[in-house]
């Protein structure tokens, strides 16, 4: 198994990671988030897998000098495209994560990864990389596709032969993250060098929401309501993706 980049699917991408309820559900949750824990100060960003520069957009709008990294040309692009239309400016690289030691110059005050180790071969791989090209007093923000939530949901659905078999990956050209990840792995390959000082979970109860529900919900309460229950001790670990701000050891 390969590292999956978008090359041939950044408008499907687009449609359906960003919009409607899902994306914006992840995006007050993540941005909630860095609000609540970064300091007040022009900070230097680093997006690593940055897809169409959602995130960094908004750092970016708030005054801090970003860089984004991605390593699907039409992603990098539309990117460029969304930075040159809301009149921000931002350092742009096309590569992949094994390519930025060679290609960029640390440390960064926050480095951002979101929604990439699930593609990767070796999702651990990149760990260290990403404490290199993070400040000694600098935040890592990290959010991933959560194997808990998709096995909680498939017992659900009732689909207790796929639980079984354990194969939790998606088709080859599907949206559905090839390696999802298992939080206590995650957190033991964490340990070394990072500690994981706030949690959070994007989409605790959106996702398991019968579909009519869904459709009725308000969009602004949807959010409202994610919001206040993403940090619950009950429910957090429900989300459909964890969002984990760490600091170097």
């Amino acid at each position: 198994m390969s590292d999956r980049h978008f090359d041939e699917l950044a408008t499907r991408f687009a449609e359906k990671i960003y919009g409607g309820a899902k994306g914006a559900i992840r995006l007050a949750v993540l941005q909630a988030d860095l609000a609540e824990a970064l300091p007040e100060r022009p900070l230097r960003v680093l997006d690593v897998g940055a897809g169409l520069g959602h995130m960094s957009l908004w750092l970016a709008a708030q005054g801090h000098r970003v860089t984004l990294t991605e390593p699907a040309e039409p992603m990098i692009e539309g990117a460029r495209q969304r930075f040159a239309e809301a009149g921000q400016e931002a350092t742009f690289i096309q590569a992949p994560w094994q390519a930025l030691p060679e290609r960029l110059e640390g440390p960064f005050d926050l480095v951002i990864c979101h929604a990439v180790l699930e593609w990767l071969a070796e999702p651990q791989a990149i760990l260290p990389v990403l404490r290199q090209f993070t400040a000694d007093d600098g935040w890592l923000s990290l959010a991933f596709y959560n194997r808990d939530a998709l096995i909680y949901r498939n017992l659900l659905k009732g689909h207790f032969k796929k639980l079984r078999s354990g194969q939790f990956a998606g088709e080859r050209q599907s949206l559905t993250p090839q390696r999802p990840l298992d939080p206590r792995e995650l957190a033991a390959q964490l340990d070394a060098q990072w500690r994981v000082e706030h949690r959070s979970g994007v989409r605790v109860f959106h996702d398991y929401m019968p579909s009519d529900f869904q459709a009725r919900a308000e969009p602004a309460e949807l959010v409202e309501m994610e919001l206040a229950h993403r940090r619950h001790p009950a429910f957090a670990g429900l989300g459909r993706y964890l969002h984990w701000l760490c600091r170097p050891r």
